[in-house]
């Protein structure tokens, strides 16, 4: 079996890969996350920060082994499943396929092992960057007090690494020629306390004998209605879904403040992802390719509209992130029409010919749909009409400062 992680997960595999996650050796499983949650500490007592998982398609199941994939296909590794657990995760050991190819400054990229090596047991003072080094005189002090070689890791995960990379190279023109940038895709965690240790435990791979923590990065996002921005609906077959995201991409194109792409589930298919099957996994594929072609086009200060069913939780998170890693807005929208009711209309027949069998792994009928519990927006369309659907998903817009 072969599977593409998202780009945090991409991310993390590599660290792990490299031996900057040590004493990691792969994704960790309930016991640990557990453990990680409640004491800041594996299962076996040993201090680690922060969790590490991968998410898998249902059919991967315990013993299995599968080859992890590169965004174009390039097979990095292979996870050797021990458990799974909720929201599709699972655990197990990663063993390295092949070298990971680093886009930018590839040349920059060293393993903990390699670095250390360089240093040849002096001492050594990393910084992790985040943003720019506004002032190395600290930086500076405390490298001559050690007597220390000083290690610049920009954490180079995300839209801004290669400017922090840059930010890097700027800083190191002003240090000692012995100084060291090694890019490290490190993804930045939600807590502040938990993301610095997670910083010193990666510094200590990299042979730190004192680790400083750079700034922050200051983001000042433009105003929404410059931002690029997906509204991504979600809904049963005959909710009116796709009805009211045609109905908000008139009324966009109408005003005529932003650009528009929009996405519907039966167009896609019939292009981007002609030759899918209906089959859990090939849904999942068909949500993720939508996600993406909306987040590029939201990456350049877009509106993209999207209207697939979109079943499952996991893949409309995944599709979440794949937009705000990008630096874009995300809102969902659950067109929360009962089933009943969809099936009533039933305008295609696709109930009815689920119902008898014709059609397998059908949403609402023979597979599930997971309701959102992180809308941003629900819509019932039993008893309002689409021009007052549009009208609600118009003011959403307007109040947030996407559309004036």
């Amino acid at each position: 079996m072969e599977w593409t992680p998202g780009a945090r997960e991409l991310a993390d595999l590599e660290l792990l890969l490299s031996g900057a996650f040590q004493p990691l050796t792969g994704f960790l499983g309930h016991d640990d996350l557990h453990a990680v949650h409640e004491r800041g500490t594996l299962a076996d007592g040993t201090p680690w920060p922060a969790p590490v998982t991968l998410r898998l398609p249902p059919e991967a199941a315990p013993g299995d082994e599968v080859t992890l994939l590169d965004p174009e296909g390039a097979p990095l590794a292979v996870v050797t499943v021990t458990e799974r657990g909720p929201e599709g995760l699972a655990s197990g050991p990663v063993r390295a396929l092949g070298a990971p190819e680093h886009g930018p400054f590839a040349r920059l990229h060293r393993t903990p092992a390699q670095v250390r090596e360089l240093l040849d047991g002096r001492p050594a003072l990393v910084v992790t960057m985040r943003a720019p080094l506004d002032d190395l005189t600290e930086i500076t002090a405390t490298a001559k007090e050690l007597d220390a070689v000083t290690v610049l890791l920009p954490l180079s995960y995300g839209e801004a690494g290669p400017a922090v990379v840059r930010a890097a190279l700027r800083a190191r023109d002003q240090l000692p020629e012995s100084t060291l940038v090694v890019p490290v895709p490190l993804a930045q965690r939600e807590e502040p306390e938990i993301d610095l240790e997670l910083r010193e435990h990666v510094a200590t791979a990299y042979g730190a004998t004192e680790h400083l923590a750079g700034p922050e990065p200051v983001s000042i996002p433009g105003p929404p209605h410059r931002r690029g921005l997906v509204v991504f609906f979600t809904g049963l077959s005959g909710s009116g879904k796709s009805t009211i995201a045609r109905g908000l991409r008139d009324a966009l194109l109408e005003l005529g403040s932003r650009t528009v792409t929009y996405l519907d589930g039966d167009v896609v298919r019939s292009l981007l992802s002609k030759g899918l099957t209906f089959s859990k996994g090939d849904r999942d594929l068909n949500i993720r390719r939508i996600g993406f072609v909306a987040s590029e086009a939201a990456r350049h200060g877009g509106l993209a509209i999207c209207a697939p069913i979109a079943p499952y939780a996991a893949t409309r998170a995944e599709v979440r992130e794949m937009v705000e890693s990008v630096g874009a807005d995300f809102l969902l929208v659950h067109v929360s029409t009962p089933l009943e009711e969809c099936e009533r209309r039933d305008r295609k027949g696709l109930y009815a010919k689920a119902r008898a069998g014709l059609i397998p792994e059908f949403t609402g009928v023979s597979d599930p749909y997971e309701e959102p519990d992180d809308a941003d927006l629900v819509i019932d369309t039993t008893r309002i009409s689409i021009e007052a659907a549009v009208s609600q998903v118009l003011a959403g817009l307007r109040d947030g400062g996407w559309v004036r």
